[in-house]
């Protein structure tokens, strides 16, 4: 073990010895120190837990590197400078809320103390709300800025900070290198922890309703709705904040028969009915695939802890459960809206759609078949809101997504919105189920109208310093000696977003037309294959994003289609050493 690392966690560690931090803190960093293992030492104490440009993330627990009021208390200190700075002359408004995780309410309401003592009007909400609800309320109540209290679908030990600004939308240039600066700057005796009781103001119901009201902008055609409205839907709310408004939103949109997971539905950050609160995780719709079964249920819905993410599981042609991926979820979100829209003749010109760069192309294939205009962004709903954001007043805005089970159907919220887009999906389920077809059917007949592509994602995990500096060597490999063929297909192009350059087979090199850099590759191959490479932004862990076409002749082809992709898939693996 690195001796000089050690020597430079102890000294971190000792100042967190100090009156500044309480005596539990103090005990936990003492324990730390006195154990023979210093691997949690230096894991706590390597490094600051960075303010990335979405906010904060990461395990709970004493440390610089570890998610707690302290840190918390440093970064909203630093929003708040930076705040105050970018509004001169106003008093400004912050909305503050939080999601079920372990200690969000304590964040959380150290967050709203932090700001109403430098001046700045803090709107709390009462208790957990989903992270829509927070772009929502930012933006109806015509606050500055906004932080959410999340990890969003992390395991139960972490817990995060999410910044907005007053588009209801994550922090972009210039605000974020801008409030990064500021926070950088915060040592813990500035942070005024005190708050001003008359610059806090509880908010709950009222933005509720008004919430509600603006998820009914998503819907595309209530006739549908009114010839189905007994659908049978099973929901589960994963333990989080989608356990109150989304049975509340289904049923102002006209669905009457919704059943929920009992024991999903109490609030628990330790989450004790999954391994891990993801909805891309099988094992997670366990649960909600038993009642649905019970119940004989057409589909079942969930939502992750901060029901930004939304999960759909619905029947195959032999009547077994299938839950549905993020880019089919994607898919049939995009093929419905465009479908039904230009049934009603609301389909305008004007209309335009997005995907991040890692999601399928087969988005891309609907809408130019469709003559909508298909925009490509980075990864992260931050950059499909500034899509929305430039096209205001010229172009509408009807849906985006990611592969990540993420979707916003309507230009209310800036934000992935699952309460919205759970009631969009269940008004699919009803058109589908009009016409004799389920979900999976109504998946099997895009794939034959658009072309079979199958996706997958290669998580990688390494955690601690050590596991940051290989995804460091990994990355830096990767473009030092990008692959010459993947799958038996030979690279004809690879992209690379941190460089903002294209280069084709044949040595010739173009511009990316990009906001700005990324840390992302992607290798293109003559059979249509696309790779994606880029570390998690929020986890200790390097994505690989596979998307392979294949042939899929008929409905009942699905099966074989996807053996073959996955075969290839395998293949790609290999090629990349994983």
């Amino acid at each position: 073990m690195d001796q000089e690392l050690i020597k430079k966690c102890e000294a971190e560690a000792q100042k967190w010895l100090s009156p500044a931090f309480d005596a539990e803190t103090q005990a936990e960093v003492k324990a730390m120190l006195e154990a023979e293992d210093k691997t949690a030492l230096i894991d706590a104490f390597y490094q600051n837990l960075e303010f990335g440009t979405g906010g904060l993330r990461g395990i709970m627990g004493a440390g610089t590197n570890r998610m707690n009021k302290y840190i918390v208390g440093m970064a909203t200190q630093g929003f708040a400078n930076y705040i105050n700075k970018a509004f001169p002359g106003i008093q400004p408004a912050v909305v503050v809320g939080h999601d079920c995780r372990n200690n969000g309410r304590m964040f959380a309401e150290t967050v709203a103390a932090i700001f109403s003592a430098n001046g700045i009007k803090a709107y709390l909400f009462e208790s957990l709300r989903p992270t829509p609800e927070i772009s929502f309320a930012i933006r109806q109540l015509g606050a500055q800025a906004g932080v959410n209290v999340t990890a969003s679908h992390n395991p139960r030990e972490y817990n995060g900070y999410k910044a907005y600004w007053a588009d209801g939308a994550q922090v972009l240039a210039p605000h974020d290198t801008g409030i990064i600066d500021e926070v950088n700057k915060v040592t813990i005796d500035q942070v005024k922890f005190e708050p001003n009781p008359d610059l806090i103001q509880i908010i709950g119901g009222e933005m509720d309703y008004d919430y509600m009201q603006a998820v009914h902008e998503a819907l595309v055609d209530q006739e549908v709705i009114n010839k189905q409205k007994d659908l049978n839907i099973v929901y589960s709310a994963m333990h989080g904040t989608g356990r109150v408004i989304v049975p509340l939103c289904l049923r102002s949109w006209g669905f009457q028969n919704i059943n929920v997971v009992p024991e999903q539905m109490v609030v628990d950050g330790d989450f004790p009915t999954v391994v891990s609160p993801n909805p891309e995780n099988a094992e997670a719709m366990t649960l909600g695939m038993k009642l649905g079964t019970k119940l004989n249920a057409d589909l079942v819905v969930a939502t992750d802890p901060d029901a930004d993410r939304l999960a759909i599981v619905c029947r195959d042609n032999k009547g077994e459960w299938v839950i549905i991926n993020g880019n089919q979820t994607a898919m049939m979100f995009s093929y419905y809206i465009i479908e039904n829209k230009k049934k009603l003749g609301q389909l305008q010109p004007t209309d335009f759609m997005v995907k991040t760069i890692v999601t399928t192309e087969a988005i891309a294939e609907i809408a130019k078949k469709n003559n909508v205009e298909i925009r490509d962004c980075y990864t992260g709903f931050k950059w499909i809101a500034r899509e929305i954001a430039i096209s205001e007043g010229k172009q509408k805005y009807i849906g985006g997504g990611e592969e990540s089970f993420g979707y916003l159907p309507y230009d209310k919220v800036r934000d992935k919105d699952a309460p919205a887009s759970i009631c969009l999906i269940c008004e699919i389920a009803a058109w589908a189920k009009e016409q004799g077809m389920t979900l999976y059917d109504l998946l099997m007949k895009i794939y034959l109208q658009y072309g079979f592509s199958y996706n997958t994602t290669i998580n990688v995990v390494k955690p601690g310093k050590s596991g940051a500096d290989e995804i460091k060597k990994m990355m830096e490999d990767f473009r030092a000696c990008p692959p010459k063929s993947l799958g038996g297909s030979p690279v004809v192009l690879v992209k690379d977003y941190k460089t903002l350059k294209a280069t084709a087979a044949d040595g010739t090199v173009s511009d990316l037309d990009m906001p700005t850099t990324s840390n992302v590759l992607q290798w293109f191959t003559a059979d249509g294959t696309k790779i994606s490479v880029r570390p998690s932004g929020t986890e200790p862990k390097i994505k690989f994003y596979t998307e392979v076409k294949g042939e899929m002749g008929c409905a009942n082809c699905y099966a074989s289609a996807v053996a073959e992709a996955e075969k290839k898939c395998a293949a790609i693996k290999a090629d990349l050493g994983l």
